[in-house]
């Protein structure tokens, strides 16, 4: 096939027709119109994205700010199919990241991690907690895909998230944006820099964004839902006396003030039970007839749209995320082949957790029985972090990366599940229970200010982690088309921790982990022609193991291994104007970390709200296999196009079923496991076309974002049917979703003299105003029915943004 007829066929996926034969496509060529070269630093050190043989997704600053991207949970529409981002339950202050099929049910405890790193400029964040917090001023984002076990380390089985911000010029200049929008929304942010004065060159970032609920609390005098404030400030200063030195040091500090969304109720009484007559609930639990169900209260509606405003008012406080650190980063270029690097940081999380988005979605009805479980928890975490790099090269033949590494994390965490409210006997009305609760022992009665709670469960929890690791690329002077890299890590991990408190009672619960391993790396890649290269890759990696702090035992777990094969083609046509990447990859994971979940939704129980869930690695070997595109074109001088695309198929085995007294469902019996927010098809498409406008420009930009249904919980225990079968949550799936943002910007609008500039743009997100369940639940299908979270309503608004 000529080249002009693979060029056409790739303009085809891209989106735009193409009908050109060899001499239109030698003129589009000769024009000059070509994309921007994008620079990763995958290989810790600054590649081009087209040079570098592994799958990589970026995306820009101009990219974040076209799609007004404030925050990674701005990512959960999909705009990098192969990386998933979502709340953890419905709550904004803890996000769970996944790339590849490999995303955790529940890492937002103490002695659990992600299989995903998050790193901000080269630092592990060590929790799900604050990972929301509003971007400072934004570079780049990367998205590695795969096991990058050698060069990352642990927790990075699935691949790494890599947030990059922009470091001080050492020029006088800044920027000054101001927004509004529907919702109550606003924002500002301000980038100053100044001028360097005797080697030293400061730079300062301050940001807030605001938005008020999109799901209103009929409670006066309370927040509603989906609701956010966050502020945040930064100061870097970066010393550079000369060539071969430099010495950058920041601090930052975010406070991120935020509400869960909603969870309502979607479907009632699923099997088809008996439903009990309000008599039969005024005898008593105990009189309950066997196979019946609850009636719902008369307030409480069914809902498959998404609500606006709840049926039942309630307490609701912003939940409270505070993150912070300092690090240092210092260079030195020994000679012109070799740079030794220092990386020095603490950092740290505070979470006060304020959650009652089940307020009538969770909660059974029965005559004067509390309900609204408050789930309440204050998480601390501190972190600190050294790694030491050399990266350099022998010759030409030789480019090498060679690093220690240490990191030392402590968290604690303790939480409560008091009730808001309390049902009066015929479910006509109800009142608010009192913050400080009763002096009665039992949980159900607890108040929800510090002091008065009933702590359900306390944890504390410390991880070590020492490692090595080194990886070279050769390429043989005879044969400068081929390279081979090959790299190795090695770590040692350890954990442990306490679970002291269970259900309100001490206990001393501990686990000790102790493991270390090798991660290698082998990559071939070849430049087959002039803009396509080839490569084969095999690599591993790993999430380390733990314990889960909502167990009744704080049981241990073991570490869940991946090993990756992965080939793949980065290839540019037509003079670099036509930019097309693809991979396919099979990963086999080995103890597969699997959570089972059990709350009492019982009324009246003495446990009612109690939450209990159980981790067990699987037995087998879980298959993940993929297929994934990327597509650029600069169809026109003024047009750029792009589509992605991701197909990921993920089977896991049966795992043991862990909880005891269950006569449908005896322990350790094989039980059906479900893959979380893994679609098995997601793609993402977009355009961006700019004109001059006189003096001015007018930039447009589009994107459209697809994902077909999936899961969103791994293994639930739903109920017994009323003929005695168990029946599982297997089939329970959320909604395939499909999400518009645009934006239309007028740029380059002169201000004076002085080289100030000016750009103001109208946004939307969810352009279309498309409504889908992004989580659901069947946990309670057997007691009242299906709970589910939508995804946030369409918003729109005006940014200005000045340059100077």
């Amino acid at each position: 096939m000529s080249t002009a007829a693979w060029s056409c066929f790739a303009l085809a996926l891209a989106g735009p027709a193409c009908a050109a034969d060899a001499a239109t496509a030698g003129a589009a060529e000769s024009s000059g119109r070509t994309l921007d070269e994008v620079v990763v630093t995958a290989t810790k050190t600054e590649t081009n994205l087209q040079k570098t043989p592994i799958a990589v997704s970026v995306l820009s600053a101009t990219a974040m700010a076209d799609r007004h991207a404030e925050s990674l949970i701005s990512l959960q529409d999909g705009a990098i199919p192969s990386l998933r981002v979502a709340t953890f339950e419905a709550r904004q202050s803890a996000l769970t990241i996944g790339i590849r099929g490999i995303v955790p049910f529940d890492a937002n405890q103490t002695a659990r991690d992600q299989g995903v790193g998050v790193y901000l400029d080269g630092v592990y964040l060590g929790r799900q907690q604050g990972l929301n917090a509003a971007l400072f001023d934004l570079e780049r984002i990367e998205v590695l895909r795969g096991p990058q076990g050698t060069l990352f380390g642990r927790n990075t089985e699935g691949g790494a998230l890599n947030i990059i911000t922009k470091g001080p010029t050492g020029v006088f200049g800044g920027r000054i944006t101001a927004g509004v929008g529907n919702f109550g929304s606003y924002n500002g942010e301000l980038h100053q820099d100044f001028q360097e004065f005797s080697n030293v060159s400061v730079k300062v970032d301050a940001l807030i964004q605001h938005q008020d609920p999109t799901v209103k609390n009929p409670l006066a005098g309370q927040a509603g839902w989906n609701q956010y404030d966050r502020k945040g400030g930064r100061v870097t200063a970066l010393y550079k006396p000369n060539d071969q030195f430099s010495a950058q040091l920041s601090g930052d500090f975010a406070k991120d003030d935020n509400t869960p969304f909603f969870s309502q109720l979607v479907s009632f009484n699923p099997y088809g039970k008996r439903v009990r007559t309000l008599a039969e609930l005024q005898a008593g639990p105990a009189n309950a007839p066997a196979g019946t169900i609850n009636p719902l209260a008369p307030l409480v509606k069914v809902s498959t749209d998404r609500q606006t405003v709840s049926d039942i008012g309630t307490i609701q406080q912003p939940s409270v995320d505070e993150t912070g650190g300092l690090s240092a980063v210092l260079k030195y270029k020994v000679s012109p082949d070799l740079e030794l690097r220092s990386i020095t940081a603490a950092r740290g999380v505070a979470t006060n957790q304020w959650d009652n988005s089940g307020i009538e979605s969770r909660n059974v009805f029965a005559p004067n029985v509390n309900f609204g479980r408050y789930s309440l928890s204050d998480l601390f975490q501190r972190q600190f972090s050294q790694e030491f790099q050399a990266v350099g090269s022998l010759g030409d033949s030789l480019t090498y990366v060679a690093g220690l590494y240490y990191f030392k994390e402590h968290a604690k965490e303790s939480a409560a599940t008091p009730f808001s409210n309390q049902w009066n006997a015929d479910g006509t009305a109800y009142t608010i229970r009192s913050p400080l609760g009763t002096s009665a022992a039992s949980g159900a009665t607890s108040g929800w200010q510090p002091g008065t709670r009933f702590i359900s469960r306390a944890s504390a929890a410390d991880a070590t982690s020492y490692a090595a690791y080194g990886q070279g690329t050769y390429t043989p002077a005879s044969m400068d088309a081929l390279h081979l890299t090959v790299g190795g890590r090695v770590t040692e991990d350890k954990r442990n921790g306490t679970l002291y408190i269970v259900n309100g009672k001490a206990t001393n619960f501990t686990f000790n982990y102790d493991k270390s391993r090798f991660d290698p790396l082998i990559n071939v890649s070849y430049d087959a022609a002039d803009g396509v290269s080839l490569y084969a890759k095999y690599s591993t990696g790993y999430r380390a193991g733990g314990a889960n702090d909502r167990s009744a035992t704080f049981q241990s777990f073991d570490a869940e291994e991946v090993k990756a094969y992965e080939i793949g083609a980065k290839t540019e046509f037509l003079d670099r104007r036509l930019r097309v990447n693809v991979a396919a990859y099979a990963m086999d994971r080995t103890n597969t970390q699997i959570d089972f979940d059990a709350v009492d939704t019982t009324p009246g129980s003495p446990t009612q709200g109690a939450h209990t869930e159980e981790t067990r690695n699987a037995p087998g070997t879980s298959k993940i296999r993929g297929f994934e595109a990327d597509v650029t074109a600069k169809v026109t001088e003024n047009m750029t196009m792009g589509f992605s695309y991701a197909y990921t198929d993920v089977k896991i085995p049966a795992a043991p079923f862990p909880f005891t007294g269950n006569a449908a469902v005896p322990q350790g019996t094989p039980f059906p496991v479900n893959v979380v927010y893994t679609p098995p098809n997601a793609w993402s498409a977009f355009v961006d076309y700019e004109v001059p406008a006189g003096r001015m420009t007018v930039r447009a930009h589009l994107d459209a974002n697809y994902a077909d249904a999936q899961y969103a919980f791994q293994s639930e225990f739903a109920d017994v049917s009323p003929t005695g079968t168990l029946v599982q949550s297997v089939a329970v799936k959320t909604d395939s979703s499909f999400i518009v943002n645009g934006s239309l910007t007028l740029a380059d609008i002169n201000m004076g003299g002085n080289g100030a500039t000016a750009s103001l743009s109208a946004w939307s997100r969810n352009l279309l105003d498309e409504s889908h369940i992004y989580r659901i639940s069947a946990a309670n299908r057997g007691t009242i029915g299906d709970y589910a979270n939508f995804n946030p309503p369409r918003t729109i608004g005006l940014e200005l943004r000045v340059t100077y």
